[in-house]
């Protein structure tokens, strides 16, 4: 029942984000932080943007509390698990709240880091903290029951688990993060604040929907190699839109053009950072995964190998 209720409740917040994280209309030229001065004094404090983000760590912290009382601390949830979930809470707050927001409207690189933050280190770190089962035990048992016969219907399951595959969920990020990085589109997130929320929602939640198929899916990905797979051409087909920004003999986003003098940096070279960023540390990030798949993938299929070998044993035996 808990994997249902977290079916329905990650596609409302896929919905439902872009409103709720839509603010006001970009940032005017002059708005926009010129200095450090300017820029550690530029936090978002948005009620659009803190409101959701604040409400899912007073959830979790309140089931956190129920559960733990309940069932005893390190049961149901385990003590790494909630640090994952505030690992990646608090990467929100740096990533949506935290002056690196407005930096992101007149440094490209800045921008990237932003997304890096919610796609490689936000999204693994909540999956990975398996909110739905404190957020379930923070919500009225009404509503939890409610949730749980919505979500168990078959349209709704044929449709969870097609787009919970492992395959789908890589197709999908992949989509999202090449659309949002054509210069027309991306340089709209910059002078409306709707399609900038729209975007950052869709890197956030397609990363989640990502992350939770390999771990979580119902293909139960992570117990095999295709994972292994899955996490290598994502490091391949990120770093490949990287190098393309690295190398790029000309800027792609005009929006940026005259943005980057006051920190020291030429717009291709702004460009050419965040091409850096998003190619060899997020690429890292891949790779590591992708090694750490690799080794549970090997000591599964050890444990298989010794109990197979252990089988005709225990049948001699009886």
């Amino acid at each position: 029942m808990k994997r249902f209720v977290f079916n329905i409740v990650l596609l409302a917040a896929i919905f439902i984000a872009p409103f709720a994280l839509a603010h006001e209309v970009g940032e005017t030229d002059e708005d926009a932080p010129q200095s450090w001065h300017e820029l550690w004094h530029d936090w978002e404090w948005e009620p659009g943007t803190v409101i959701p983000i604040a409400l899912s760590g007073v959830l979790y912290g309140i089931g956190i509390a129920r559960l733990w009382r309940d069932a005893g601390i390190g049961h149901g949830i385990k003590r790494w698990e909630a640090a994952c979930f505030a690992g990646g809470w608090l990467t929100l707050v740096i990533a949506l709240l935290s002056p690196l927001h407005p930096w992101g409207s007149v440094l490209f690189s800045a921008h990237m880091t932003q997304h890096e933050l919610l796609m490689l280190v936000a999204a693994p770190l909540l999956v990975l903290g398996r909110p739905m089962i404190p957020f379930l035990h923070a919500l009225p048992s009404s509503w939890s029951g409610s949730l749980a016969r919505l979500s168990n219907t078959k349209p709704w399951r044929v449709t969870w688990r097609f787009i919970t595959g492992a395959f789908v969920a890589w197709l999908i990020q992949a989509i999202i993060l090449w659309t949002w990085h054509i210069p027309a589109l991306f340089d709209a997130t910059n002078h409306n604040e709707f399609i900038h929320a729209m975007q950052h929602s869709c890197f956030l939640f397609s990363a989640l929907l990502f992350w939770w198929a390999l771990i979580h899916g119902p293909q139960r990905a992570m117990g095999y190699g295709l994972a292994v797979l899955y996490m290598f051409t994502t490091a391949l087909h990120s770093g490949l839109l990287g190098a393309m920004l690295t190398f790029a003999g000309r800027t792609w986003y005009p929006s940026y053009a005259h943005t980057t003098q006051a920190w020291g940096l030429t717009p291709v070279e702004d460009q050419q950072l965040g091409g850096l960023i998003m190619w060899v540390p997020a690429g890292l990030v891949y790779v590591v995964a992708g090694l750490a798949l690799f080794v549970g993938w090997l000591r599964e299929s050890e444990l298989r190998a010794t109990k197979n070998d252990l089988l005709p044993l225990a049948e001699v035996t009886s």
